[in-house]
């Protein structure tokens, strides 16, 4: 952005140094043209009435005199005509063509005595002609050669002092463009990476107060903002958590008199009893996994909040997620075998592979994703594979289920979100959330797709042990 913001602001000014840079060599044009004209019009003036004198005395030897001496003086040519005879000096021929137009012109009362705006790079010479006379007739005129070489010199020394002026100008008005966008820049840049680091961490960060009065203001808005935000969303979690918890003791009471009116009533057992039993079923298990995902996002933002991504929970020698899974495929083999589905554990993986992860959280993510694939595959085969690439390791565990549509597919992970063909399943749709938050927590990440062949995929995917030192590291 700040160069961006140079750039613009550097154009304008040099596209302001260059107009007034050609201001000034045209003023130094003009006012050196004027000097020279003012020079050679008295020269010129002064031959007029030495060729007037010459006239009336019919003498010209004065005036050829004169004329040799300002020739050999200014290395200039002067041509005069006094009647009917022409004399020249300085090697000026009469019989040149803008000479003899220069000529004709006086001899019709004509003169020109306007110099051109001398050009540093023009070369040759000029013409100032003068006709002299009384009130009835041309008795004759002078014509006066201008040389301009010293002129132009002096104009090309005058440019190039405006160009030098002009380009030290440059250099200042650019640094100081620099400074001044540094200046209001710096403190947005700083802004924008606590933004960044807020919407990671979740953590409020006080910006550094600098710049235009302006943006100290903004920067006191946002430390103060992200405050009173982390403060109310510490506040909505503790909230749910702990008013899930409480619901506990009234749920457990309820689920108390429920089993003694059971004890009571015997095997007449009215419908009703029935349906409330299973309605805090559902409810115990709503609760419980409102509490697991508290639990994820509080350990997704107490590891987003630490500056290395470390998490006490987590050893740094990484463990085997191979245990793991075998852990996690005998635990839910009974239910698989009740619901004919068969398990397959895929292991692409060396030997030596380990991760770093918290073990306990991440058998819970493995069970979650086995559950869900049990819901909507049961009855096909679901495949658990563990495989590794240069950088990551891969967990996917893939039913051969009817999958989601491209729709329910970008919802996927929201939280209390099911498909439209699955309301009918027990669940809290809150399964994937908790397994997306915990793999953040163990800086990993889920990924959902509907795998080729029919069916869902879901990825667990984890940097190993020497990667994840590496990037630490660095």
């Amino acid at each position: 952005m700040r160069l961006r913001v140079l750039g613009v602001l550097g154009a304008l000014l040099a596209v302001l140094v260059a107009v007034c840079c050609v201001v000034l060599m045209q003023s130094v044009s003009r006012s050196a043209t004027q000097d020279l004209q003012f020079s050679r019009l008295d020269s010129l003036n002064r031959f007029v009435q030495l060729a007037m004198e010459a006239e009336a005395q019919e003498d010209p030897d004065h005036l050829l005199t004169e004329m040799q001496s300002y020739s050999d003086l200014f290395s200039e040519g002067v041509v005069v005509r006094v009647g009917h005879e022409v004399f020249s000096s300085g090697g000026l021929d009469p019989q040149q063509p803008r000479v003899s137009e220069a000529l004709h012109n006086t001899g019709l009362n004509l003169a020109d005595t306007d110099l051109p705006t001398v050009n540093p790079f023009a070369s040759g010479t000029e013409l100032l002609a003068r006709p002299f006379g009384n009130s009835s007739q041309v008795l004759g005129a002078v014509i006066l050669e201008v040389n301009p070489a010293a002129t132009r010199d002096r104009v090309l020394s005058g440019w190039l002092v405006i160009v030098g002026i002009a380009l030290v100008a440059t250099v200042v008005l650019v640094s100081l463009a620099w400074w001044v966008t540094s200046w209001v820049i710096r403190p947005l840049h700083r802004l924008n990476l606590a933004v960044q680091e807020f919407t990671h961490t979740g953590t409020p960060k006080r910006v550094a107060e600098d710049g235009p009065p302006e943006l100290r203001q903004l920067q006191r808005s946002f430390s103060a903002m992200s405050a009173v935000v982390t403060e109310s969303l510490g506040a909505q979690r503790e909230l749910i958590a702990e008013t899930s918890h409480q619901l506990r003791n009234p749920i457990a009471a309820l689920r108390l008199r429920v089993d003694l009116l059971k004890l009571k009533l015997g095997e007449t057992q009215p419908q009703a009893i029935q349906a409330v039993e299973a309605e805090l079923f559902a409810v115990e298990r709503l609760l419980a996994s409102v509490l697991r995902l508290a639990s994820a996002e509080h350990r997704a933002s107490e590891r987003a909040a630490l500056a290395r991504g470390d998490t006490p929970s987590i050893n740094d020698s990484g463990i085997d997620p191979l245990e793991v899974l075998s852990e996690e495929l005998d635990r839910i083999k009974p239910q698989a075998h009740e619901s004919n589905t068969e398990l397959r554990l895929l292991n692409d993986a060396r030997e030596d592979l380990r991760i770093r992860c918290n073990g306990f959280e991440l058998s819970q993510m493995i069970g979650e994703l086995l559950t869900n694939a049990l819901k909507y595959g049961q009855g096909s085969a679901i495949d658990l594979q563990l495989s590794t690439a240069a950088t990551a390791v891969t967990i996917s565990v893939r039913d051969h289920g009817p999958g989601l549509n491209p729709a329910d597919l970008v919802r996927a992970g929201m939280r209390f979100w099911r498909g439209e063909n699955q309301q009918q399943i027990e669940g809290s749709g809150l399964g994937l959330a908790i397994v997306g938050r915990l793999a953040e927590a163990n800086g990993g990440t889920l990924e959902i797709e509907n795998a080729s062949g029919g069916g869902l995929r879901a990825t667990l995917r984890f940097p190993t042990v020497q990667q994840r030192n590496s990037a630490e590291g660095s």
